[in-house]
């Protein structure tokens, strides 16, 4: 078992390379999942990347990208390290794991994770859905202007609500330091329990899953599997998780977008939304943004095997060579 530095160096490469290459589709997915019905701006994922790039510009596509990429390392340290040092204490004698005991070790690690997740995704979206909200009042024909909703004082400044201005963008700074003065620090936990109800479940089925796909693909019980495997287990295992826990997903966002469009319903709490969408949307509402989710974690959670395998934190930490070039 590789020491602690190196893993949490791994964790946190992998997290800033993979929310590089996959971010726009998160974007995609954040816009998809808050749209009603009626009231739909994008019909598909490359529809709304299109109309992104077309009115944001390129790095429209990237709003909300700077708070992830500085809160994705330290989330991605921890949930895989996490795993790792429940899964060591959790093994007897150095014998192998069973599936419960891995999903026990998933689910501890889940739950360590939210502490950083939370506000990080809660800034993410406030980002990522305001073109979405600036989309929607640019069409005349979705919202009377009378109607125009009236947006959260804490994203006023985010766009101006004038239809056909231009955007003017509100940084995550100004976002949580005026969610930290209105609300407090609970204004960052905001949907705590939404990103527990899917955390938990995706480390859950994320870490057993990859751990047995992983096995397939060794040579002996002593040997490791090669790297091609290692990405491929982590891409099945990340985009099987990330589509199993997608209801929740849709309920945290929409439980974390404090500014609503025209006519979009505002909830309580977890199981208020479950009850709203379901009667106002149907069972599908549950599936918005669902194969943008798993082509997001695919390659996200295959990347981080691959930094894993390779040893990258050993490497900085001057443990060892990197795999790649030992072989």
């Amino acid at each position: 078992v590789s020491h602690l530095p190196a893993k949490l160096i791994n964790g946190g490469v992998a997290g800033i390379v993979g929310v590089t290459c996959v971010f726009p589709i998160d974007l995609a997915k954040t816009r998809l999942q808050n749209q009603r019905q009626g009231q739909q701006v994008y019909k598909s994922m490359i529809d709304c990347l299109i109309k992104t790039v077309r009115s944001e510009g390129y790095f429209g596509m990237y709003r909300g990208a700077a708070v992830n990429l500085t809160l994705v390392t330290p989330e991605k340290a921890i949930k895989l390290a996490a795993n790792d040092y429940f899964r060591c204490h959790l093994s007897k004698d150095g014998r192998g794991l069973t599936v419960f005991r891995e999903m026990l070790a998933g689910c501890a690690a889940g739950m360590c994770q939210v502490i950083v997740t939370t506000p990080m995704e809660m800034l993410k979206i406030q980002l990522q859905d305001a073109g979405r909200l600036a989309a929607q009042q640019r069409k005349p024909c979705i919202i009377p202007s009378n109607r125009l909703a009236t947006t959260n004082a804490v994203l006023s400044r985010s766009y101006n609500v004038v239809p056909n201005t231009s955007p003017r963008a509100v940084s995550a700074t100004q976002i949580a330091r005026e969610l930290l003065h209105t609300r407090g620090i609970q204004g960052l936990y905001r949907g705590l329990g939404a990103t527990l109800l899917r955390d938990v479940p995706f480390s859950i089925i994320y870490f057993p899953l990859f751990a047995n796909l992983n096995k397939l693909g060794k040579p002996s019980p002593e040997e490791t599997a090669p790297f091609y495997w290692s990405f491929i287990s982590g891409c099945v295992a990340g985009s099987t998780a990330a589509v199993a826990v997608n209801p929740c997903d849709v309920v945290k966002t929409r439980l974390q977008s404090l500014s609503k469009g025209a006519n979009e319903e505002t909830y309580s709490g977890i199981i208020d939304c479950f009850g709203k969408i379901m009667k106002r949307e149907g069972p599908s509402a549950f599936l918005k943004g669902a194969g943008c989710r798993a082509l997001v974690m695919a390659p996200l959670f295959g990347i981080v095997q691959v930094m894993y395998f390779i040893g990258v934190g050993e490497f900085i930490m001057s443990q060892s060579s990197l795999k790649l070039i030992s072989d």
